[in-house]
């Protein structure tokens, strides 16, 4: 049975330094995305959403594992893009009036049709609140920076000002969303150690 680390595979987009900020052209890769709005920290909304994601990505994981492709692959991290209406709303952490999207990597070898029937086993088994938003979609976000931030997500603030300074100093703009990728268990891990990948869309 072939095995897949895509955290190693595809080590620039999951695991760049925290020592500095890098630019990199990231590929169109396919999600599993639920959309919604609220602070993440205290809407139901945000927590419903990742239960459902993740339930679908290991029914998937389980899938191609036991299907003739025969792949034995760890489910990747979850990642959330961060936007508000009024950018203004989103730079003074008023955090009730934004809007996200979570979501997470599919390989390539998932399919729709893949993605359709584990969406059906997983209503069957335990049906989650979100189940009935989740979608898969190809998300590409092109050329982007981004810096590995260690610490918890309260002081995540030079972080995101580190890159996006990164950006002006090489006279391009920021676009699309902000982007953030959870590498650690938050629920095990000492908050000073957790990791998250901070990327953000430039033009």
């Amino acid at each position: 049975m072939e095995k897949i680390d895509f955290r190693k595979e595809l080590k620039l987009l999951y695991q760049p330094s925290s020592k500095e900020v890098v630019e990199l052209d990231v590929p169109p890769m396919n999600f599993l995305m639920v959309d919604g709005e609220g602070d993440p920290n205290t809407t139901q909304a945000y927590a419903d959403a990742i239960e459902a994601l993740f339930s679908v990505a290991y029914t998937l994981k389980f899938m191609v594992k036991k299907g003739d492709r025969a792949i034995d692959f760890a489910v990747l991290p979850l990642e959330s893009l961060w936007w508000a209406d009024d950018m203004a709303v989103f730079a003074s952490g008023d955090k009730s009036r934004w809007k996200w999207t979570a979501m997470i990597m599919q390989p390539s070898f998932v399919t729709l049709e893949l993605v359709e029937r584990a969406l059906e086993e997983v209503k069957k088994r335990k049906n989650p609140a979100a189940l009935a938003k989740v979608r898969f979609e190809l998300f590409s976000e092109g050329r982007s920076a981004q810096i590995m931030h260690i610490g918890p997500f309260t002081e995540e603030g030079p972080t995101i000002e580190h890159v996006h300074r990164f950006i002006c100093d090489r006279n391009c703009q920021l676009r699309g969303k902000h982007h953030e990728i959870y590498l650690s268990d938050i629920r095990r891990a000492d908050a000073s150690k957790w990791k998250t990948v901070i990327r953000q869309p430039m033009q």
